[in-house]
């Protein structure tokens, strides 16, 4: 029986890895899908298709394995990294969190082009895995950036799906979207309009988007946007092709409250907390916490630099707080990525050098990838730091509360996705300013117990509004009810 539910991602819930033998090992990843997935039940038909990232997985494709409910692609890999890396990763994601250093990037030249077809050429394989797979009139729900271009070219292909789309990041304001050239900016748009249904982290993230297709798009042919009790939506004429109507909503994914008070409550999790106490040096001493992976987007650096402003502006902290700082390597296979984890990690010697005495070490920084350990010092913090200079929602900031121990002063950055439901209990701040962001630390590391756990409940009753099953079902059920 053909699959009345379909997910497409880059990254599906599941890797291989060589075994010594030569057999290959299934692990199963974690995330929001999976346990948005797994609320649909196992007799809902569902498939999830997505890509060979690793030599492991292209074997397991070569081999014919397959875990239930997932369709590999082994797309050839030059492509998978001129799409992924060189678009993706390197274009998509910079244009949407507004990281480029304008004076000298972007360059759309002649490998951007070629990258870009890659780009085509990747999306494509995706939308014709969908269209041989999907029951007539099954609904199809897209993830992301990777592929934006899947909804228009599956349409194409299948016009009797119900098409869904979800972005899991910012979307660019239309002066900064529009650094791409014409043509992919239109291009881009269009795809995504190729579904009947685009969600979005925030409202503001989904402005931005209908911003855009007003200044990129408007030239097409009765190009119009209309709130629609509270569902906005776009229609339009594309030339050559019939009348289109695409709908757009807001589906602000949560923090698995039960998962997570579960999992932290784990011997290995008081494991971690005993370690870090020893780290620490001192029961009396207060936590700052934060836990990112290195990506540029996350603002680690201005983060180090606020802790080391605190230090400086108010002396009676040192020996009294220390930085728990998890900052966990990402694309380390991108060169600027690699530079920025370097940074961050000598900044963290820099401190803890001009300031550290024996028996205090302000920065404890910790590199290699550990859930438990990340979960624990959640539980220890007495200020979680959370500045990204732009984020789709970030979780981190929604799970922390959720596992404190005696309550959480959350210092959030005004650009993170999060700050739309989190603001009213967090101490907010401009996540370049980094003396505002030493003074909102005072202001948490001296904050009332009593006050703290006040905000800490009202801020993890807003975390899990939306957990991820219901996040899911939410985008599924909006997707039909459009019909």
């Amino acid at each position: 029986m053909a699959p009345q539910i379909l997910v497409a991602s880059n990254r599906g819930p599941v890797s291989y890895v060589p075994r010594e033998d030569g057999t290959l090992d299934a692990r199963r990843g974690g995330g929001g899908l999976v346990s948005g997935l797994s609320a649909i039940g196992p007799d809902a038909g569902a498939l999830w298709v997505c890509a060979a990232l690793s030599d492991g997985d292209r074997e397991a494709v070569r081999r014919g394995m397959a875990e239930p409910g997932v369709r590999m692609l082994d797309i050839d890999p030059a492509t998978h990294a001129a799409a992924y890396n060189g678009i993706a990763n390197s274009v998509l994601w910079f244009v949407h969190h507004m990281l480029y250093q304008t004076p000298l990037e972007p360059v759309f030249d002649t490998e951007f082009r070629r990258q870009w077809d890659a780009y085509r050429l990747y999306n494509r394989a995706f939308a014709a895995a969908l269209a041989d797979e999907a029951d007539r009139g099954a609904a199809v729900v897209i993830q992301d950036y990777h592929l934006a271009l899947a909804p228009g070219m599956l349409r194409e292909l299948r016009p009797d799906l119900r098409i869904g789309h979800f972005s899991h990041t910012p979307w660019a304001p239309p002066e900064y979207f529009r650094m791409l050239p014409d043509d992919i900016a239109e291009e881009l748009l269009l795809g995504m309009l190729g579904a009947d249904r685009l969600g979005f982290l925030t409202s503001r993230w989904l402005r931005a988007f209908q911003n855009c297709c007003q200044s990129v798009l408007g030239h097409y042919d009765g190009m119009a946007y209309w709130p629609k009790d509270q569902d906005p939506s776009f229609e339009y004429r594309v030339p050559g092709h019939q009348r289109r109507r695409t709908s757009l909503g807001v589906h602000g994914l949560g923090a698995d409250a039960d998962f997570l008070r579960e999992r932290s409550r784990r011997a290995d999790v008081d494991e971690r907390m005993a370690a870090l106490r020893e780290q620490i040096g001192g029961e009396d001493r207060r936590v700052i916490v934060r836990v990112d992976r290195t990506e540029l987007s996350k603002n680690i650096v201005r983060g180090l630099l606020a802790y080391r402003t605190l230090l400086d502006e108010h002396p009676e902290w040192r020996e009294r707080v220390v930085h728990l700082a998890f900052a966990y390597p990402s694309r380390q296979d991108l060169a600027v990525y690699r530079d920025y984890t370097a940074d961050v990690s000598r900044l963290a010697d820099e401190i803890n050098a001009e300031y550290g005495v024996d028996g205090w070490t302000p920065v404890i920084l910790h590199m290699d990838d550990d859930f438990a350990r990340s979960l624990a010092a959640y539980r220890m913090a007495d200020v979680a730091l959370v500045n990204p200079i732009r984020d789709g929602m970030n979780l981190v900031a929604k799970e922390v509360p959720v596992v404190s121990d005696a309550g959480v002063a959350l210092v959030l950055s005004r650009e993170a996705g999060a700050y739309e439901e989190l603001r009213d209990d967090a101490l907010t701040v401009n996540p370049y300013d980094v003396t505002g962001t030493a003074s909102a630390l005072h202001e948490a590391l001296t904050m009332p117990a009593t006050e703290r756990a006040e905000r800490t409940k009202r801020l993890s009753a807003a975390s899990t509004a939306l957990p991820p099953s219901r996040w899911f079902l939410d985008q599924l059920n909006a997707l039909r009810d459009d019909a």
